[in-house]
């Protein structure tokens, strides 16, 4: 009866600390496109989709970065020096 208890304990919390979603952003474009390329650069479609994703996914973090740098700025304008 205990050991019931406790999986049933365990199994309710386990949506508590379960592992974060993960972000492929970029990724599945990436694969397809270096897929392909690999394909007909030596019938390495997986290596190439593997490299896809990986390329793929840092651009996309790129792009986030230069659009969370442009919205600062935007936020934050510097102000105009007086001409007199």
């Amino acid at each position: 009866m205990k050991s019931a208890f406790a999986v049933a304990a365990a199994l309710s919390l386990f949506p508590l600390v379960g592992p974060a979603p993960a972000e492929a952003r970029g990724c599945l474009k990436g694969a397809l496109v270096g897929g392909v390329a690999g394909h007909y650069a030596g019938h390495h479609g997986v290596l190439g989709a593997i490299g896809g994703c990986v390329v793929g996914h840092h651009l996309a973090h790129e792009q986030d970065k230069e659009k969370q740098k442009a919205a600062a700025q935007n936020q934050h304008p510097e102000p105009e020096p007086n001409n007199q």
